[in-house]
């Protein structure tokens, strides 16, 4: 019996421009494709391990012709609207307090404060959650493990009581093996909004 609900942040709620923005940061690096250590520096930061000035300081070291503006454009871009409906499905949930809710987001400080600055409902969706755990403020990440045990421990949950739900494959693939319930949402045919009739059959 299904008794909380894990939910991923983009492509779940905020609607995302993955495609896009990667296109946009090879233009703008003038590269063919991403090296590993930028991938690195990346994870790094969306762990928190890194600090924001830290992370703008390696790209402008590495790319001295291009401006923090342009970089913080670049690292910005994917993020798009935020859907009013989802606020309210949420908003729903948690009224009738029928699931613990959790919010479990791979997501680094620059797309927070954005976000921040730009959903003007942010702090409404946020206090919508048992607990919202951010990537870079709890040092972990996903797919690894670690981050789902650390779920679990923290709320002293068991996994197959849960449903995780996130848009990529590799993340509820991890999550599976531990014994969730899983959705990997496909966020170009599905919405969260329709989570009791598309996956009916968990509840």
């Amino acid at each position: 019996m299904i008794k909380t609900l894990i939910f991923d942040f983009g492509d779940v709620f905020i609607n995302l421009d993955k495609e896009g923005a990667m296109h946009q940061a090879l233009k703008l690096f003038g590269l063919e494709s991403f090296p590993e250590e930028l991938i690195a520096i990346n994870s790094l930061y969306e762990q928190g391990l890194i600090s924001t000035p830290e992370f703008i300081d390696f790209y402008r070291d590495n790319f001295p012709e291009l401006t923090e503006e342009d970089i913080l454009d670049a690292w910005n871009c994917i993020l798009k609207d935020f859907p009013k409906k989802r606020l309210e499905f949420i908003q729903k949930l948690a009224n009738e307090q029928d699931y613990q809710l959790i919010l479990l987001s791979n997501t680094n400080d620059l797309h927070i404060k954005w976000i921040q600055e730009n959903i003007p409902f942010y702090i409404d969706f946020k206090n919508c959650f048992n607990k919202f755990y951010l990537s870079h403020e709890i040092g972990l990440r996903k797919p690894n493990s670690d981050i789902f045990t650390f779920v679990l421990n923290e709320n002293n949950l068991e996994a197959n009581s849960c449903l995780f739900i996130d848009d990529t494959k590799e993340n509820t693939d991890a999550a599976s093996k531990m014994g969730f319930n899983v959705w990997n949402i496909d966020e170009k045919s599905e919405d969260i909004v329709h989570l009791f009739t598309l996956k009916e059959e968990l509840f």
